[in-house]
C-alpha cells in the first residue's frame, strides 16, 4: 500500500510540474496567468505593487504576484506550489530557496515568451495530445475522472482540461526554444583541447572503471508449424474483437507477451519519427481509427493492432505481441553452433570480431565486431557503476579477452529468447582524465559548457530586451540572472 502511495505522489508532483520530462533539464512550470491586455496597467505594475493596493489584475491579487515576465504573471502561490511539488518527488530540497525557484520560473517564462516572438509554434493538436496522455495516466492511478478532479480539487473536466493546457503550452514552447538555441551549437578539436588544457590537474575529473564488450548473438528460429499456431491465434482474438465486440485492451492483458500488457497493449503518441520499427509505424499509419489490423511480423514477433485515436499526425495504438514457440532443439542447435564458434576463435581459426560478422544474429552489432554501445552516450565504454546490472553479472568475472560460454538471453523489449557469447575486449582502471583516453567524455563537457555560455548570452541579451517586473519583497533575491536589469 505504501509503494503505491508514493507512486501516486510521484505522479500527481509530475501533474503539478507541468509533466516534465525526465531528464534532467526539464522545465519546472506551473499554471500560466496571462498579462492584460491593457498594456498601460501592465507597465505601471511596478508603482501599484509599491503602493501595496488591492485592486484586481485579471481577478489575481496585484501584492499576490511574484513576479512579470513578458506576457506571463508569476503569482507567490507558483513558487510554494513549486516547493511543495518537489518535495512530494522525494528531490532534495535543502539546498533550495524561494529566490532560486523564483528565478527558474522566470527563466521558463522567459524562454516560453521569445519563442512566441520568433514564431516558434507548438500546435494545438501536440498541446492537447499531452493533455490527453497525462489525463489517462492520472485515471490509470488514481482510479476514474471524477476521483482526478476531487483530488485536484478540480470543478469539471473541462477546467481541468484548460489548466493542462495552459501548463502543457508554456513548457513545450519553453523547450523548443531552449533547443533553437543550443541547436547549433557544436565543439572543435582546438575548443575540446582549450577546454581540457585550461582545467588544472587537481581539479580534472575522475572517471570511473569501464569495460568495452563485445557479443555474437544466435536467434533460434521458429518452424514454420510454429508461426502458424501464432498467426492463427492472432486471427481469432482479431474476429472475436470484430465481430463479436470483445474488447482490445482485455486481449491483450490476457494474451500479449509484449511490455506494454499491463497497459492494454497501449502506446500512446505514435507519430513517422518516434524510433518504433518501420513495420510498426508502417500499419499504425495505414488504418483508419477504430480498425484492427491483420497479423503482421516485426524483429519482435508476430503482432495484431488496433487504432485506437487518431489526432493529426499522432496515432495512440494497441497492440498485442505474441512469439512463436522456439523448440528445445532448436536452442540446443544454436548453443552447439556458438561453442564451435567459441572454440574456432581459441583455436585463432578467426578473431572474434571475424566471427561476428560472419555469424552473429544482431545487425547491430556484427558490423562493428560485436561492439556493444551504451545507450546512454553510444560510447563503446560501459562505467561499472552505471552498468545494467544484468550485463554486469554477466562480464564481472571475465578476464581480458576471456570469452564466456554460451549465455541465455531474453529480449526486455520483447523479443524471443537468444544466445550470445561475450567478451571483454578492453579494461580501462579508474583514473583521471586523460585527452587522448578519453576524448568523448571531455568533448561532451566542452559542449555542455559552451552550451551553458551560449544560454547565458541569450538570457543576458533577452532579459534587455524583455519587459520584466519583480516584486518588491524579492528584490534583495540574488539570482543567477540579471532579472532586476541593474
Amino acid at each position: 500500500m505504501k509503494k503505491n502511495k508514493t507512486k501516486l505522489l510521484i505522479g500527481i508532483a509530475i501533474l503539478a510540474l507541468g509533466f516534465s520530462r525526465a531528464q534532467s533539464n526539464d522545465s519546472i512550470v506551473e499554471t500560466i496567468n496571462p498579462v492584460p491586455e491593457d498594456k498601460e496597467m501592465a507597465m505601471g505594475m511596478d508603482s501599484a505593487i509599491k503602493k501595496d493596493t488591492v485592486s484586481t489584475f485579471k481577478r489575481v491579487k496585484l501584492d499576490g504576484i511574484a513576479a512579470v515576465v513578458g506576457d506571463y504573471v508569476i503569482l507567490e502561490s507558483d513558487i510554494e506550489k513549486t516547493l511543495i511539488d518537489l518535495k512530494n518527488q522525494g528531490a532534495a530540497t535543502e539546498g533550495l530557496t524561494r529566490c532560486g525557484l523564483l528565478g527558474k520560473l522566470m527563466e521558463d517564462r522567459l524562454y516560453a515568451h521569445q519563442a512566441v516572438q520568433d514564431s516558434i509554434l507548438v500546435s494545438d493538436d501536440e498541446v492537447n495530445a499531452q493533455g490527453e496522455r497525462q489525463l489517462q495516466s492520472l485515471v490509470q492511478q488514481i482510479g476514474s475522472m471524477d476521483k482526478v478532479l476531487r483530488y485536484y480539487k478540480k470543478p469539471d473536466e473541462t477546467s481541468f482540461r484548460e489548466e493542462l493546457y495552459k501548463i502543457n503550452k508554456l513548457r513545450m514552447l519553453s523547450e523548443k526554444m531552449q533547443q533553437e538555441i543550443v541547436s547549433k551549437v557544436e565543439v572543435t578539436p582546438e575548443e575540446v583541447r582549450q577546454f581540457f588544457n585550461k582545467i588544472s590537474e587537481s581539479e580534472r575529473p575522475v572517471f570511473g572503471a569501464e569495460l568495452e564488450i563485445a557479443q555474437i548473438v544466435k536467434q533460434p528460429e521458429p518452424t514454420d508449424a510454429e508461426i502458424q499456431v501464432v498467426l492463427d491465434k492472432l486471427n481469432k482474438i482479431k474476429a472475436d474483437v470484430e465481430d463479436n465486440g470483445a474488447s482490445f485492451s482485455v486481449k491483450a492483458i490476457l494474451y500479449s507477451q509484449g511490455p506494454t500488457k499491463t497497459k492494454g497493449g497501449l502506446i500512446e503518441g505514435i507519430t513517422k519519427q518516434s524510433g518504433y520499427v518501420k513495420e510498426f509505424k508502417d500499419v499504425a499509419f495505414s488504418l483508419r481509427e477504430g480498425a484492427v489490423s491483420d497479423p503482421f511480423k516485426t524483429m519482435f514477433g508476430y503482432h495484431i493492432m488496433y487504432i485506437e485515436k487518431i489526432r493529426g499526425q499522432e496515432r495512440d495504438v494497441r497492440h498485442i505481441l505474441i512469439q512463436p514457440e522456439i523448440s528445445k532443439q532448436a536452442m540446443e542447435n544454436a548453443r552447439a553452433e556458438l561453442d564451435t564458434i567459441r572454440q574456432h576463435i581459441l583455436d585463432g581459426k578467426y578473431t572474434f570480431a571475424q566471427a561476428a560478422l560472419n555469424f552473429s544474429d544482431e545487425e547491430e552489432t556484427k558490423y562493428d565486431g560485436g561492439v556493444l554501445r551504451n545507450p546512454i552516450n553510444f560510447d563503446s565504454r560501459f562505467e561499472l557503476t552505471k552498468m545494467d546490472p544484468k550485463l554486469y553479472n554477466q562480464v564481472r568475472n571475465l578476464k581480458d579477452d576471456e570469452i564466456s560460454r554460451p549465455l541465455l538471453e531474453q529480449d526486455q523489449r520483447g523479443g524471443g529468447p537468444s544466445l550470445k557469447l561475450l567478451r571483454v575486449t578492453n579494461r580501462y582502471d579508474e583514473h583521471v582524465a586523460d585527452f587522448s583516453k578519453d576524448y568523448m567524455k571531455i568533448q561532451q563537457l566542452a559542449t555542455t559548457e559552451k552550451q551553458y555560455k551560449t544560454i547565458k548570452e541569450w538570457m543576458d541579451k533577452h532579459i534587455k530586451d524583455t519587459y520584466i517586473s519583480v516584486n518588491e519583497s524579492r528584490k534583495d533575491c540574488e539570482f543567477a540572472n540579471n532579472w532586476m536589469k541593474k
